[in-house]
């Protein structure tokens, strides 16, 4: 396998790149570009297949166009598989990160992948989809929920056969632990335990797993390049342009198929588990094409963040026993879920502790927050089981484990909304009917898309397995679609000049705001106004915050003007894709006037299955900010009925 740095490696008319760069230099009063040792920056193997570009488009900034039959924007969990399983097909695929793969945020992943492989109990698939459904408060899409519980099997028995060092049973078969909103029996048989996992560091495991297969075959990384945009003409999507964060240069790179694998917006909010590099921006390249988001207002509060932190505490803590208890040591989810008790849907457990804190309940000196405790545990079984925690409790809080509980608070963990896909990954839109319609050469998978399994809220360790199973499945749908090495017609000669006239005005902003004020002001609006729980009040307030954050948006200013890891240019696009997702987010929340699982309405306590059993699609005006909102059907049959009946909506209790 070759690895090369683009600037000393790519066979691509080096002196022709090396003119184009030293006079842009010149031009933008930069310093000049540094020639210290190469990094793997490109991971390749086969030769790269590059061309630079002349003509007006390439006047200012260096442009280098890249030929390959698919491209993979994110090299996540979802990225990864749907990148390998392409180029295992024999696609020649690009996979464009701004992070080093194993870097992505799919590592932090904690609790397990569920999959109904009975190990622990008897298990079914078919009771895994009626806890997804029921999970989901029946705004999932059934038919890609089958799907999805029908593949987990499958899909957790070649993660072990690529390697993954899963945890063992005493039979030697993989451990699967309890976790919260997984029955037996349609609900009627107790606890299930489906949730495989490795310790607590699941998605260590599983990124590094995908990570060393995606090596096997022909994967072409492009690491710390910065998508863009999607490079769109008539309708249809052509590829992706991408900055090379290392010396300026920009790529636009063609293909047949471009996939959307990009994670989640955690970052609009001010207390979230997400990393710094989780803002919205395979989401908010789908807006400024004019692609619509779904269901953004569904945004999932993890029960178990660390107070002050944010730092995500498993919900395996509560599966291998721990339990939550307040300021009088009172276990208080068996007031509000008995049967479930600490194992009740994630939204479910977040409203009670809100709860709980709310009527004077909680711990501390603000009494604003509660306790999980472990110590009540055998000391082996937390050791052995959740090695992870005990370190991570150790290093933000302060807290041993085993002889302490953990402070904690809901704190936002997961987006159910995202791009709108089919169950093969194909992008959605709406035609003037109101029809689903594809959008052409586009997919999407992961925290991205929304496919939508998760609905209105997602069960734990369903994210892990959405990301394997979706991935697999764009590559699947590609493959049986269309043939390797299919020609492909060249770029129109002024594909991608928004997008670059958007990073040079972004580049040379002289505004009166800071990115990092900015940032912090939409971040306050959503932990405030677009919280756990919501009213009309409180959300529409929200919106005039947010579009008040959208205007001083454009009176940013930097203070960085070159191009060599200008984080100062990479931040403020960052923002653009975040606050993008944030606004789409409020004013969804706003005008849905129920409540349904993560999305919780004190003046609309109940859902209303009549009036909002429905999709939310929202555009935004890239101009103006204005959000547009439209609505879409919810999939409520199965894929085959006789192999699978659908669920039908009942109250939601625990």
């Amino acid at each position: 396998m070759l690895r090369l740095s683009h600037n000393k490696s790519l066979q691509i008319g080096t002196s022709t790149v090396a003119r184009n760069l030293h006079s842009f230099v010149k031009r933008n009063s930069c310093r000049a570009f540094h020639s210290s040792k190469s990094t793997s920056q490109v991971i390749a193997n086969e030769t790269l297949r590059g061309t630079t570009v002349s003509g007006p488009i390439s006047s200012k900034y260096p442009i280098i166009d890249h030929v390959y039959d698919a491209v993979v924007v994110g090299a996540g969990g979802a990225g990864m598989r749907a990148a390998f399983g392409l180029a295992e097909a024999g696609f020649s695929t690009a996979c464009i990160t701004k992070l080093f793969p194993t870097r992505s945020h799919t590592v932090a992943a904690q609790g397990g992948i569920n999959a109904a492989l009975g190990n622990m109990t008897e298990d079914n698939w078919r009771w895994h989809m009626y806890d997804t459904v029921k999970g989901s408060d029946w705004l999932g899409d059934q038919d890609a929920i089958h799907y999805m519980c029908r593949e987990a099997p499958g899909a957790v028995i070649e993660l072990e056969n690529y390697g993954m060092p899963f945890s063992r049973n005493s039979e030697g078969k993989i451990y699967q632990r309890a976790l919260g909103g997984q029955s037996l029996k349609y609900g009627k048989g107790g606890q299930a335990y489906r949730c495989a996992a490795v310790a607590d560091r699941t998605g260590h495991a599983l990124l590094h797993t995908l990570y060393g297969e995606s090596l096997r075959h022909n994967t072409n990384y492009f690491i710390e390049y910065f998508a863009l945009d999607l490079i769109m003409e008539d309708g249809e999507c052509k590829g992706v342009i991408a900055l090379n964060m290392e010396d300026g240069t920009l790529h636009r790179f063609r293909s047949h198929k471009t996939v959307l694998a990009t994670g989640g917006y955690g970052r609009s909010y001010f207390s979230c588990t997400s990393a710094h590099t989780c803002t919205g921006d395979g989401n908010a390249m789908a807006a400024r094409a004019g692609i619509p988001l779904q269901d953004s207002e569904f945004v999932q509060f993890h029960p178990t963040g660390i107070y002050g932190a944010g730092c995500l505490i498993t919900e395996g803590c509560r599966g291998e026993g721990g339990i939550l208890i307040n300021s009088a040591g009172e276990r208080f989810m068996e007031r509000y879920a008995p049967t479930a008790k600490d194992l009740a849907s994630r939204d479910v457990v977040s409203r009670a502790m809100s709860m709980e804190v709310r009527e004077g309940r909680g711990v501390g000196p603000e009494k604003d927050h509660v306790y999980l405790q472990l110590h009540h545990l055998p000391e082996e079984l937390i050791r052995e089981r959740l090695p992870g925690i005990v370190e991570t409790a150790g290093i933000f809080c302060g807290v041993d484990v085993i002889r302490e509980p953990i402070p904690v608070i809901p704190t936002v963990h997961y987006n159910m909304g995202g791009i709108p896909t089919k169950y093969t990954g194909e992008v959605l839109t709406i035609d003037e009917e109101g029809n689903d319609q594809v959008v052409p050469g586009l997919y999407a998978a992961g925290e991205a898309a929304c496919v939508s399994v998760h609905g209105a809220n997602r069960l734990g360790a369903n994210s892990l397995l959405d990301i394997v199973v979706f991935g697999r499945a764009v590559a699947h749908h590609i493959a049986d679609n269309l043939s390797p090495g299919k020609p492909l017609s060249p770029f129109a000669s002024d594909a991608g000049l928004n997008s670059i006239e958007n990073m040079d005005k972004t580049r040379t902003a002289t505004g009166s705001n800071g990115t990092a004020d900015i940032r912090l002001r939409m971040q306050k609006v959503m932990q405030s106004d677009a919280a756990v729980f919501r009213t009309q009040s409180s959300l529409d307030e929200g919106c005039k915050k947010i579009d008040q954050v959208w205007e001083d948006l454009q009176d940013v200013g930097l203070s960085d003007r070159g191009m060599i890891w200008n984080t100062d240019l990479t931040e403020t696009l960052e923002l653009q894709n975040a606050l993008t997702c944030a606004a789409q987010t409020m004013y969804g929340a706003a005008a849905r006037k129920e409540s349904r699982g993560a999305h919780a309405r004190e003046d609309y306590p109940e859902r209303d299955d009549k009036n909002w059993m429905k999709h939310t699609l929202s555009w935004q005006n890239q101009e103006t900010g204005e959000v547009t909102l439209k609505y879409r059907k919810v999939v409520d049959s199965t894929l085959d009925e006789n192999e699978c009946k659908s669920v039908l909506p009942v109250a939601r209790v625990y």
